[in-house]
């Protein structure tokens, strides 16, 4: 089980960090904004999960959205998205029903890809290619990746584990919005209307879905 997720996870990445080097961000994003709903989804086909009115409607508010990102930006940029949403989202629904806690799993997992990338890294630099940065500063960083990697997959997968999956895939939405606006802000990327319709649709869903959970937990009380 936990080869497949390291299979999954080291697709995720590798996707990932070419799409970032190639300037294709944005596409990346729309890949963070469709991971919740595969999520979602598994959740309720594979662990037969159920979601309120409520919650169903909030759902096909953020799926409107993402689908008006994904049409507005043309079928050849969805490849990136649907690898990102469909590796990372399978991940998660094995880690859920495996046997061992989330940090023995997240060892395994890196203990299965780190002789891969080791050998990587090592017939990179034979053939002349790099391993590192020219300077202190750029390694650092570059190790200090892999810290800021690992946490957020160790953190969702105990979370993963102690609620109710589609839940999860719905707390996921925070990192994609957080990347947008890094991307507008700290970037600035262009942010068109087509980007402001699909936040709209995605934060009204999270409302939604933030209503219903507290109205359950206050029926729950009682």
């Amino acid at each position: 089980m936990f080869a497949a997720t390291a299979a999954l996870i080291g697709v995720n990445w590798l996707v990932y960090i070419w799409a970032v080097l190639n300037d294709r961000i944005l596409e990346t994003s729309l890949g963070f904004f469709i991971t919740p709903l595969i999520t979602v989804v598994l959740g309720v086909v594979a662990l037969g999960e159920r979601l309120t009115r409520l919650q169903t409607f909030a759902v096909g508010l953020a799926a409107v959205g993402v689908i008006a990102l994904a049409v507005g930006k043309g079928p050849n940029s969805l490849w990136i998205a649907m690898v990102l949403a469909f590796t990372f989202s399978t991940a998660g629904l094995i880690r859920k029903v495996a046997p061992l806690d989330p940090l023995c799993g997240l060892l395994i997992e890196t203990s299965l890809m780190a002789p891969l990338a080791m050998a990587w890294l090592f017939l990179s630099s034979q053939n002349g290619i790099p391993v590192f940065g020219g300077d202190t500063s750029t390694n650092v960083l570059l190790i200090f990746t892999g810290f800021v990697t690992a946490v957020p997959l160790l953190l969702f997968s105990v979370a993963a584990k102690q609620m109710p999956y589609s839940l999860a895939g719905q707390f996921q939405y925070i990192g994609p919005s957080l990347q947008f606006l890094q991307a507008v802000l700290l970037f600035h990327e262009p942010f068109g209307l087509l980007h402001l319709f699909t936040f709209g649709f995605i934060w009204s869903g999270l409302i939604f879905f933030a209503v219903d959970a507290v109205r359950e937990q206050r029926a729950s009380r009682f």
